[in-house]
């Protein structure tokens, strides 16, 4: 693991990391936020995954989020990973929202994307080992995302009961199966069956989940992707039926963009810090 970026940000540091990711068989970077508290001895803090939408990279979110500020005051360490597998080996295809920066977190199954395309089990799992063995971090998890994140974030939380202590999401694909973005990912990334798409879309999650984690989102009333593609009613009237606690804010004037983001990542990182350090 070498370090490749180092900034002082708020009393802690912003880094870049890159690494050899055996889970998807190529280098791969990912950004730490380590707060003031890192430094104290023997201290193992709580960390918040943040998981990036299309065509994003580590940098978008430690760029333009402006998370620090409010990581350090709460003591939170806060991990941004790559989007998808990288390098002149990885398989990719024409446009935005497939291939390279569009992982969907989801683990492929199906040909040329099955051997790279595991970005569910790196975030899940490798890069949670990794940065619990080399940071000055606890096992208390929290993860959150935008867009194509967002779904990320909800479905990992979903999925995975127990392992995380809250879970967040900016503007996200709810129903990943019902929408176009979706349901060109998955056709290609999972195959035609569309019952097997059904494990990887929050919607259909959330009618069985086993823990009744409570769901935070903050969406845009004026995002250009609300209506076609991110349709946040189908899981909220999913979750009324299902009983599962979901706290959805409209928010009048906002779009998708990073300006969304930063306007209220601040109480997005305070709901975790509450769970986090409960």
């Amino acid at each position: 693991m070498e370090r490749i970026e180092h900034h002082a940000s708020f009393g802690g540091w912003q880094d870049v990391y890159r690494h050899e990711s055996s889970t998807l068989g190529c280098t791969m970077n990912f950004a730490v936020y380590l707060p003031p508290q890192a430094a104290r001895a023997g201290a193992r803090l709580p960390v918040l995954y943040w998981l990036s939408g299309l065509t994003c990279t580590e940098q978008n979110f430690i760029t333009k989020a402006g998370a620090q500020r409010h990581a350090a005051e709460h003591g939170i360490v806060v991990v941004a990973p790559d989007t998808s597998p990288r390098g002149e080996e990885v398989p990719d295809a024409e446009g935005y929202d497939l291939g390279k920066g569009a992982g969907f977190y989801v683990n492929a199954t199906e040909s040329p994307w099955a051997h790279r395309y595991r970005i569910y089990d790196y975030v899940v799992d490798e890069l949670p080992a990794l940065v619990e063995a080399h940071f000055p971090v606890s096992d208390a998890r929290a993860v959150s995302g935008h867009s194509m994140g967002g779904h990320g974030a909800l479905t990992i939380a979903l999925r995975n009961p127990g392992r995380y202590r809250s879970v967040s999401a900016f503007s996200p694909i709810v129903a990943p199966s019902q929408v176009p973005w979706g349901e060109k990912a998955f056709a290609a990334y999972l195959g035609p069956d569309r019952e097997a798409w059904k494990a990887w879309d929050a919607t259909e999650l959330v009618k069985s989940a086993p823990e009744k984690l409570p769901l935070l989102i903050d969406q845009g009333a004026d995002d250009e992707f609300l209506d076609l593609q991110l349709r946040p009613q189908l899981l909220q009237a999913a979750a009324e039926a299902a009983g599962h606690p979901l706290t959805l804010r409209l928010r009048p004037g906002y779009d998708h963009s990073y300006y969304f983001i930063a306007s209220f990542i601040d109480e997005h990182i305070a709901h975790h810090a509450r769970a986090l350090l409960a």
